[in-house]
């Protein structure tokens, strides 16, 4: 047998083997040949039988052979390219009337259902993008088989060209396989920065359309899909203003793990307290867990000797202790 995967050009092709290609040459010079004849002379066509005695093989010119082996491929090719442009040709119908119903209604909002149908959508405007992707991404660290999804897409933007640049909370920089996504991003030319609250999930591509999630429904099943043009431009303002405000992640050979901005996250988590707010609640907008939040919270009881939450939250509004140093 002359199939062998190693050698073999695709698992569908049969390789020519050696063998082959010697009893291929006696059949050239010394004609009809029979008796011992390889699999692959066969299959590919390069030996027929006679006319006279089906039981000797004449040598086929390789340039017929392949037309022979390519007919019947290039037949079902043609005929599934035809089916291709029946699906569009039947589809633009609905896809004019589902446009113009947008028109109409002067709405630019789809709600998208089912993890399908959202990963659908932003791979089609992944694939779209030609200038900009801007994301921002709260909840802190983000899990590992997520970042290895994402970076090959993200690495492929890159190459096209596509300025990135993403927001993620000051938690990530204490998280390795976060830090090994971004070094890899960022050395590929996309920026990355973070702050003590980010305000929602939010992608926008091209500022053309943007991807929020519905916070009256599902947040894992369900998102916005908006291509208001105004809508657009007033989510890609609130990102601008929260990137200004945002500190750069920068990791390099000298410094393998950039800052952790302890005093900010401090600050924000004694802000926080003091409007009234939960450890949960402030645990789930600063993405950091609730034992991390109490921490915080009984070393600045224990620093302005306060001797109870409400007596804190006091003593904190008086103090310059939740003030941003840099308004």
């Amino acid at each position: 047998m002359c199939r062998n995967p190693d050698i073999s050009p695709q698992p569908n092709v049969v390789a020519l083997c050696e063998n082959g290609l010697r009893r291929y040459r006696e059949a050239l010079t010394k004609g009809p040949i029979k008796d011992d004849i390889p699999d692959c002379l066969i299959e590919l066509g390069l030996l027929r039988p006679m006319a006279e005695d089906p039981a000797l093989l004449g040598a086929v010119p390789p340039d017929i052979a392949s037309n022979e082996l390519r007919r019947p491929i290039e037949r079902a090719v043609l005929v599934q390219q035809h089916t291709i442009a029946a699906i569009q040709e039947v589809l633009s119908s609905a896809e004019d009337v589902y446009r113009e119903e947008h028109r109409v209604s002067g709405t630019a909002v789809r709600l998208l259902r089912g993890t399908d149908v959202i990963r659908a959508a932003l791979r089609q405007a992944r694939d779209d993008c030609r200038e900009e992707l801007v994301t921002a991404k709260p909840g802190g660290a983000r899990p590992s088989d997520t970042l290895a999804r994402v970076l090959a897409d993200n690495l492929e933007l890159l190459a096209r060209g596509v300025r990135q640049r993403t927001l993620y909370q000051h938690t990530v920089r204490t998280h390795g396989p976060t830090l090994a996504y971004i070094e890899k991003v960022t050395v590929a030319g996309a920026q990355i920065r973070t702050l003590n609250e980010v305000f929602d999930r939010l992608i926008i591509y091209d500022r053309r359309i943007a991807f929020i999630p519905d916070p009256l429904l599902d947040l894992d099943t369900t998102a916005l899909a908006i291509e208001h043009p105004a809508i657009v431009a007033y989510l890609a303002t609130v990102f601008d203003h929260a990137w200004q405000r945002a500190e750069p992640v920068s990791i390099s050979q000298e410094l393998s793990r950039p800052p952790l901005m302890t005093d900010e996250t401090r600050r924000a988590v004694l802000r926080l307290m003091v409007e009234g707010h939960t450890d949960a609640a402030i645990s789930k907008r600063l993405g950091i867990s609730t034992r991390t939040v109490s921490t915080h919270i009984r070393k600045a009881s224990e620093s302005l000797n306060s001797r109870s939450r409400a007596q804190l939250a006091y003593l904190l509004a008086k103090s310059s202790l939740i003030e941003d140093p840099h308004p």
